[in-house]
């Protein structure tokens, strides 16, 4: 199986230097802003707690351990950062239909009030950022971003260490 080294060698390294560049310098833009929209919204979600809301709203109730999955994070992740948006009635906590001691995560009316919110305030930011570029561009750039964001995905998965089997 050929190195990250190997795979470089093939590529022009000032297109990879310039890459590495642009996206160090869009975490940092990304991080400045929390992309979080324009107006009296901006600002006013952190990263894990927007992406947790997205996910209990696009898949519909679940477990702490589903949701880690789903996202790539530990379970203790996932429990302390859905521990402020249920204190602040953004999230319910429920028992599972089925086994009663299992707790699912829902999105509440309220969280699905304050997501719409904050992803309507990020399509308004999404526009400025980029007015001026052509549909068929905001398109291509959406496709190349989910197809970079799902290689690093890909990556990660693949290179997380493995837990040894119980003994």
């Amino acid at each position: 199986m050929p190195t990250p080294q190997d795979m470089t060698t093939d590529l022009a390294p000032g297109v990879l230097d310039a890459l590495q560049h642009q996206v160090a310098v869009f975490a940092r833009r990304a991080e400045q802003t929390r992309l979080g929209g324009v107006g009296r919204v901006h600002n006013s979600m952190d990263r894990a707690a927007y992406l947790l809301l997205n996910r209990l709203d696009q898949e519909g109730p679940m477990g702490v351990k589903a949701l880690a999955a789903g996202m790539g994070i530990d379970s203790s992740t996932v429990t302390r950062q859905v521990a402020p948006l249920v204190d602040t009635g953004l999230v319910k906590r429920t028992s599972h239909p089925e086994d009663g001691r299992a707790v699912v995560l829902q999105l509440s009316p309220r969280g699905k009030a304050r997501l719409e919110e904050v992803r309507a305030s990020r399509r308004e930011l999404m526009a400025l950022v980029t007015e001026g570029w052509a549909e068929d561009e905001r398109e291509i750039f959406c496709n190349l971003l989910t197809r970079f964001n799902t290689a690093l995905s890909e990556i990660h998965f693949t290179q997380a260490p493995q837990v040894p089997p119980a003994s």
